[in-house]
């Protein structure tokens, strides 16, 4: 018999707000978290808007300890403190505690800062604290230090795909036996010149620089490439026995995974999001729900041209055309490493709340948008079953199936 596994706590901080519940209603209203760069060293990119986080997470860390991390390694922190206490700070033994928190990219912006400090003041003047915070594993290694975390500290890192697979690999780790409790997510603070100039050259990102709001459109006629966002998502996962036992408050439950790759390109997804549709079907079998009952999608729909168009070909093969679909990163911009864990959030509160969170700035739909969307408001719906869909660089896809409870 399948081991259930159910969301307790959840914690976020993001471009809409500091915390899961001010993101939620953020979304609900339609709320874009996308702004001009004000930053000196802006004013010479071709792409000069982004979605930064909305609270400073250093009003949030100690001031001695925000000077030892990384500002990725900050935001998995205050989200993580929060999914925890929303989860009633659990009584679990620490070797049956486990984290698995990831980032697409880890500590960027501490490894091109000292490299500016090496080059202008020679090595003595490097922080000695700068490996820990350059590490991708960075994260979760403080997460779990915080947390006193021994069943594991586990850091994936599958680009975009990212927060949704570490949290795939939660469920395994309970379905396993090896934790009772896993903490997490993902995270991501790349919001530097050279990521936004590596992005912008590879003509991925929007230029929409007039109008910042309406940059991040996805399935828009109009959409010409992602807007660049910071944040991070974490939730805590638990046995469903085990938090029934404790009395704890259940949002969903996560009921299945599905992880494929495309074998196609670095870069590009599958024309034809072949390798998405198979991991979505892994996600149903895994999970056992009927594609009838998955009502709702959480898309990945980032506003590029050519991959908002392959996974609407995607939903149509493997779910059909009846779920009420929706892309909050027209709201977020694209947290890299992060989607797939705030995403996740997002379609957990869907379902708890009965509410699809809309998409903005869909002033003009593609004409191979055949699908429902919940555009431009939020609507209310009945949701038993829901999918989230996270791909990433490298041709990584991530499907996650939540369920009511």
């Amino acid at each position: 018999m399948s081991v259930e596994v159910v969301i307790t706590g959840i914690g976020a901080t993001t471009p809409l707000g500091g915390d899961a519940a001010s993101t939620w209603d953020a979304m609900l209203a339609g709320k874009s978290g996308v702004s001009a760069l004000t930053q000196d060293w802006a004013a010479q990119l071709s792409v000069r808007i982004a979605a930064q986080l909305a609270v400073e997470p250093t009003e949030k860390i100690d001031r001695v300890q925000a000077r030892r991390l990384d500002r990725s390694e900050m935001t998995a922190i205050v989200a993580a403190r929060e999914a925890w206490a929303d989860a009633g700070s659990p009584e679990v033994e620490k070797e049956r505690l486990a984290v698995s928190v990831g980032s697409g990219i880890g500590g960027a912006q501490t490894l091109l800062n000292q490299d500016d400090i090496l080059e202008a003041s020679g090595p003595r003047k490097v922080s000695p604290h700068t490996v820990p915070m350059l590490m991708p594993n960075g994260p979760a290694a403080w997460v779990g230090l915080e947390l006193g975390a021994q069943a594991g500290v586990h850091c994936v890192a599958s680009a975009c795909a990212t927060g949704a697979e570490a949290i795939a690999h939660a469920l395994d780790l309970i379905r396993l036996g090896r934790a009772d409790v896993v903490v997490a997510g993902g995270t991501e603070a790349v919001i530097h010149p050279l990521p936004i100039a590596g992005f912008a050259s590879m003509r991925a990102m929007s230029i929409r620089n007039d109008d910042p709001e309406r940059a991040s459109r996805p399935w828009d006629k109009g959409r010409d490439g992602f807007v660049l966002g910071e944040g991070a998502g974490v939730i805590v996962l638990e046995r469903a026995d085990h938090a029934r036992a404790r009395g704890a408050r259940i949002y969903a439950r996560l009921a299945g995974a599905g992880l494929t790759s495309d074998g196609y390109d670095i870069v590009q997804p599958h024309p034809e999001g072949a390798g998405a549709v198979r991991a979505i079907d892994f996600a149903l079998r895994d999970a056992g729900v009927a594609k009838s009952d998955v009502v709702h999608v959480n898309a990945h729909a980032t506003s590029t041209p050519v991959g908002d168009l392959a996974e609407i070909k995607a939903l149509h093969r493997a779910l059909g055309d009846h779920p009420v679909i929706t892309s909050t990163k027209s709201m977020t911009g694209h947290l890299l490493g992060a989607a797939g864990a705030v995403e996740s959030i997002a379609t957990i509160l869907a379902i708890h709340h009965g509410v699809v969170p809309p998409t903005i700035n869909l002033d003009e739909p593609d004409d191979e948008l055949d699908l429902d969307v919940a555009a431009h408001k939020a609507r209310p719906l009945d949701i038993p079953a829901a999918l989230n869909n996270s791909f990433g660089f490298g041709g990584h896809n991530a499907a996650l199936v939540f369920a009511r409870v």
